[in-house]
């Protein structure tokens, strides 16, 4: 979830933080990935791939989008808090930031005396296709986007649970996705029938992942936005 000004769908802030990643090598397909614990979100390429994310899209609920009235990002937990349960990677010690830009980073140097706190990484950003050479000095060149923003999360039901079920989908791995700064600020709070990453070999994938946090969490999404995902792979 980045700052206000969504974008039309494929839209995107500056993304010229480097040079176009190699093809394959975002990381990890999300099919192969359904708790959010491995790298990244590879391209999803082949019909049979392809069917499978429509399946799970089709499990996706809908409803219309509700009021944000009473909103807040601390509805939510206060940002990165490392003791949340029923998530991966919860309470080691390190995080949830941290702990994401560990799982998708490479090359990955730590501050002197830790073993969490990052100094400096490479990302192949799946969101635009860029390397970037990232390093905390400049820690906004990289931002951690969620998949499903938390306003959205809000005006789709999450206004509705429980404390400890809002922290959950704040700090879910699954839910998050480290990517260029400028670009996950250009997708706000966004749904997938407004926005859509840059990188279009992403876009089922994106899809995907919108559709494993709606069915993880119970939570709907537009009929719009349903639509969208479809789309993205060949529905």
């Amino acid at each position: 979830m980045g700052s206000p000004g969504a974008s039309a769908p494929g839209g995107g802030g500056d993304a010229d933080s480097g040079a176009h990643a190699p093809s394959g090598t975002f990381g990890v397909s999300p099919l192969d990935n359904p708790d959010g614990t491995k790298r990244g979100l590879a391209p999803l390429t082949s019909a049979a791939d392809k069917k499978a994310a429509r399946k799970l899209i089709d499990k996706v609920d809908t409803k219309g989008r509700g009021p944000k009235t009473g909103y807040e990002r601390d509805e939510f937990g206060y940002a990165w808090k490392d003791g949340v349960d029923k998530v991966p990677l919860s309470r080691n010690g390190c995080d949830t930031r941290n702990d994401v830009l560990k799982r998708d980073g490479l090359k990955a140097e730590f501050r002197s005396g830790s073993d969490c706190i990052l100094a400096s990484m490479t990302l192949h950003d799946p969101y635009t296709g860029k390397t970037i050479k990232w390093v905390k000095a400049k820690a906004t060149a990289v931002q951690i986007d969620h998949v499903m923003p938390l306003s959205y999360d809000w005006q789709m039901g999450a206004a509705h649970w429980s404390e400890s079920k809002r922290e959950q989908i704040a700090n879910d791995p699954l839910n998050l996705m480290p990517v260029d700064g400028s670009t996950n600020g250009s997708k706000s709070d966004s749904g997938p029938a407004s926005w859509l990453p840059p990188n279009k070999q992403i876009r089922c994938s994106y899809a995907v992942r919108v559709a494993q946090v709606s069915v993880k969490y119970d939570l709907p999404v537009t009929s719009a936005d349903k639509k969208t995902m479809l789309a993205q792979c060949g529905g």
